[in-house]
């Protein structure tokens, strides 16, 4: 039905008018590699400036395609368990720094053969597992109690109450310091200012300077939305070298999302367009819930933008007004608010969401069997190369099979 149509296009950005809209499948994750240089040149000038590692967090983005590229700019990446650990040290190399709230057993001595660069979060962790990690950097994750508004509000605040990450400030006296070789404190949540990650510095210079004189290195976290056209990274520079110059220190960052920040896309196609009143709803073979989990989780505060449509609804030169649904049985399964068009929507429209390389192919789903989307890259030349593709056997596999069991 869709495929017999003629396809209205729907773009306008420099980077998005050369994604081969006519012959693509749907739905895929495009990543810009143009745009993700860019940010990672960025994030270079930052560790070069103020002496500082950089690491990825690979929780936010774990495109493989994309690590060899991103060795050059970066010291590392920085994992939330064994098998991220893994993957960084298979495809990315350089150092391997890991944090989770709790290990087990299995997984401690696993990431021990990884790296040398183990976060505890806890006392009780730390005592449990110190005579595994004698020998490495060992770091501790503190909560300094220092929070800010972030995006998402408590859901995505380190420090909010009865949080589970980090020890107070109450319980480090007690702590095993002549092992400890980092102290980690990781609070900020798409902080699009310099302003939070210097409070950040200041918070643990005034109140935990005790600490950071008796360990090696201060892990500052992620969070730091450097990338973000609000963000001086002069001021950050500065704060970050008077730091390791008071206290002697190395200092680490571990940003994720904004080394991709507005640097990739989800393309969706239309495959109906439903009225219900005096409401049109386009539904696409897409999700929210299964592709930008994020939307969900916010309850919208995460709205992504589209290609050539705006979400004013006011602009005349816009006047065809549509939600945007997912093809998914949940309800709620819609992307945001309306999005308003200068031409209508027909079947076999590209839809073209951006900044979809953070936080969205990595918690993904295949909830319905909605099929996962392609992992493709927009090559800097124009090139469009689909590195990956997703059929019948990876939703099996996903939800237990394929396996026969005697009953």
């Amino acid at each position: 039905m869709a495929q017999a149509l003629t396809p209205h296009y729907l773009f306008n950005m420099k980077n998005a008018s050369r994604l081969p809209l006519a012959t693509m499948h749907t739905p895929a994750y495009v990543a810009d590699v143009a745009a993700i240089r860019q940010n990672l040149e960025r994030a270079d000038k930052i560790r070069k400036g103020a002496g500082c590692k950089v690491l990825l967090a690979t929780k936010a983005f774990s495109f493989t395609a994309l690590f060899p590229m991103m060795r050059d700019y970066l010291d590392g990446t920085t994992a939330s368990g064994l098998y991220e650990a893994k993957m960084g040290a298979d495809y990315f190399g350089k150092e391997i720094h890991v944090y989770a709230p709790a290990y087990t057993d299995a997984e401690l001595e696993g990431l021990a053969k990884l790296t040398d660069h183990i976060y505890v979060n806890s006392p009780s962790q730390l005592a449990r597992y110190l005579p595994i990690l004698k020998g490495k950097k060992i770091g501790i994750r503190i909560n300094p109690e220092y929070s800010l508004s972030t995006v998402g509000g408590e859901l995505y605040d380190p420090c909010a109450p009865c949080s589970r990450f980090g020890t107070r400030k109450d319980q480090l006296d007690d702590l095993p310091w002549e092992h400890i070789h980092t102290l980690h404190a990781h609070v900020l949540c798409e902080s699009r200012t310099a302003a939070g990650t210097i409070g950040l510095i200041d918070t643990l210079d005034e109140k935990f300077g005790a600490y950071v004189k008796r360990v090696k290195a201060v892990n500052l976290g992620g969070g730091h939305f450097f990338n973000d056209a609000g963000f001086e990274i002069e001021p950050l520079i500065a704060r970050i070298k008077a730091f390791r110059e008071k206290y002697g220190v190395e200092v680490i960052l571990e940003p994720g999302g904004t080394l991709v920040y507005d640097a990739g896309y989800l393309v969706t196609s239309v495959i109906d367009v439903h009225k219900n009143g005096d409401t049109q709803i386009a539904i696409l073979d897409s999700s929210a819930s299964c592709h930008m989990p994020d939307i969900i989780e916010t309850n919208g505060e995460f709205t992504p933008e589209i290609v050539g449509a705006t979400r004013d609804l006011m602009d005349g030169a816009y006047p065809h007004h549509y939600l945007m649904g997912g093809k998914t049985c949940m309800t709620g399964d819609f992307i945001a608010t309306a999005y308003a068009f200068r031409e209508p929507l027909k079947i076999g429209d590209k839809v073209v969401f951006c900044d979809q390389m953070q936080y969205s192919f990595v918690k993904d789903t295949t909830f319905n069997g909605t099929p996962l989307p392609d992992m493709a890259v927009l090559h800097e030349d124009g090139r469009y190369e689909v590195v990956q593709t997703y059929g019948y056997e990876d939703f099996l596999r996903r939800v237990g099979g394929p396996v026969k069991i005697s009953m």
